[in-house]
């Protein structure tokens, strides 16, 4: 499981640099909007954001039609496909004030292949994907930071980055896992 959160940071991580080589609601929006136009070289970030939203919007989409999700846990999800939403939102609106194309998402076979979706067979299972993305995804804002030029797009990862871990926190509360004793849970 580990390995899923350790290749979805390094995704982030190597994509933000090799695009970068190449050139949840109102207060994304109000963060995005006070970004107008970002740096070229913030775009590739941005790109390389906006995927792993997609993929977000991908697993609770995918999985909340699994019938594998109790009426609560598909609630839930249902609200953080919302905030995967509004943060697309808000980096595809970036990306085209920038003059850029924003990154399409990947199929739902793709998604389906690479998330091993296919392989859930209980809600536990989905909650279990779902905090290693959260988790994953935290993380991996919080390392593209500081490669933003932009203070402002630096704000708004900040921003994705705590909705994010609100989403871990919770599904790893409700997956009855305890909270990590060790302080830099998303380092």
């Amino acid at each position: 499981m580990n390995d899923l959160i350790d290749s979805r940071r390094t995704f982030l991580t190597r994509a933000g640099i090799a695009t970068l080589s190449l050139s949840a609601g109102a207060l994304l929006t109000r963060n995005a909007v006070a970004a107008t136009v970002a740096p070229s070289s913030d775009i590739g970030v941005v790109q390389t954001a906006l995927a792993i939203e997609h993929e977000g919007i991908a697993a609770y989409r995918l999985a909340g039609k699994s019938g594998l999700l109790s009426a609560g846990t598909l609630k839930l999800a249902l609200i953080f496909k919302g905030h995967h939403e509004a943060h697309r939102d808000s980096l595809v609106k970036l990306v085209t004030q920038a003059g850029g194309k924003p990154v399409e998402p990947k199929t739902d076979a793709q998604y389906v292949s690479e998330l091993k979706l296919g392989s859930l067979k209980s809600e536990g299972d989905v909650v279990a994907l779902a905090t290693m993305l959260e988790h994953g995804a935290a993380s991996a804002y919080i390392g593209q930071v500081t490669s933003l030029k932009d203070p402002r797009l630096a704000k708004l990862f900040a921003s994705i980055s705590a909705d994010e871990a609100i989403h871990w926190t919770t599904l790893n509360n409700a997956a009855g896992t305890p909270i990590p004793t060790a302080a830099y849970v998303f380092g």
